[in-house]
């Protein structure tokens, strides 16, 4: 073979092998790829099926709450006062806590008692004189005047402050419709939400049912360590104990009898996995509705997944 022809086959051969080179090179992204995207589909649809079986899981929760809350015997039925009930469903861990939402403040009832939103709000960290108007700008939004309380809000107010609507001179129709109030923002809100309802028709609550937030602004004079204590003692009791037996911190008896029908179902279920929903819902108990089911939903909430 000639020089010339040897260096030309040569050439070619290295061009070739370069180009093998390339097309592995390609080849082995594209089934990189292929793979991530395998692996990716895999951990999104292992995730869908662990959300949606602990989601279902949370549900157990909650209809066992109700099968609990209806047994006649009022000893072995379950204490609608925030504690926490636990059972496995399957395989995950499942956490009930029920509360009574006559044990909440009712801000419809409540607004004529200005001292407990007053209380509820500086509990918060809000300043007495802004607690003492957000408390008055409630009245106003729900009363049937246009009257405007010593340190409320009416229309001419909302439209200071650049918003489109005016009060509602009606009452709440939900507990988030608080947030339209002027003063109200979105971070006490989300602090004061556990804390109230639209649902017990109580000016105060019933303090046996009460979570820590009601008992501070029914009690502003307590210390933090006193309501914990109080909660504790009301959690420690056992079904069907006698109305009475805990003193509240102004020295008057507790009566944890006189619940209501509506109670607030947190329900969180955990897999093995460490995947976990959040079901979070008002409802209230009855006769049979027209889904068939001895409760009514009035609310309905899917928490937090992981």
């Amino acid at each position: 073979m000639r020089p010339a022809d040897f260096q030309r086959v040569s050439r070619e051969r290295g061009i070739a092998f370069v180009l093998v080179l390339w097309v592995i090179a390609m080849l082995s992204i594209l089934l990189g790829s292929f793979a991530l995207i395998a692996r990716t589909e895999n951990l999104q649809s292992r995730h869908l099926f662990d959300t949606t079986q602990a989601r279902y899981a949370a549900e157990a929760g909650l209809n066992l709450a109700v099968y609990e809350l209806r047994k006649a015997d009022p000893l072995a039925r379950w204490v609608a006062d925030g504690r926490p009930y636990r059972f496995g469903f399957g395989t995950a861990e499942v956490e009930v806590s029920i509360t009574d939402d006559s044990g909440k403040i009712d801000i419809n009832s409540a607004a004529g008692n200005g001292d407990l939103l007053t209380n509820l709000f500086v509990t918060h960290g809000v300043a007495p004189d802004q607690a003492v108007a957000l408390s008055d700008a409630i009245k106003d939004w729900i009363d049937s005047d246009d009257l405007k309380q010593p340190n409320g809000a009416e229309e001419e107010d909302y439209r200071a402050a650049g918003l489109s609507y005016s009060p509602k001179n009606a009452p709440f129709d939900t507990v988030s419709e608080l947030q339209q109030v002027l003063g109200m923002t979105y971070e006490l809100y989300t602090k004061i939400e556990p804390a109230i309802t639209i649902y017990s028709g109580r000016s105060a609550p019933n303090a046996g049912f009460a979570n820590p937030d009601a008992l501070r602004a029914m009690y502003p004079d307590a210390s933090p360590e006193e309501i914990e204590q109080l909660v504790q003692q009301i959690q420690s009791q056992p079904p069907g104990s006698p109305a009475g037996s805990i003193v509240a911190p102004d020295g008057s008896p507790i009566m944890a009898g006189g619940g209501g029908l509506t109670y607030s179902v947190k329900s969180r279920a955990k897999l093995p996995n460490g995947a976990s929903t959040v079901l979070d819902a008002t409802i209230r108990m009855g006769g049979i509705s027209a889904a068939g089911r001895p409760f009514v939903i009035l609310r309905w909430r899917d928490g937090e997944t992981s």
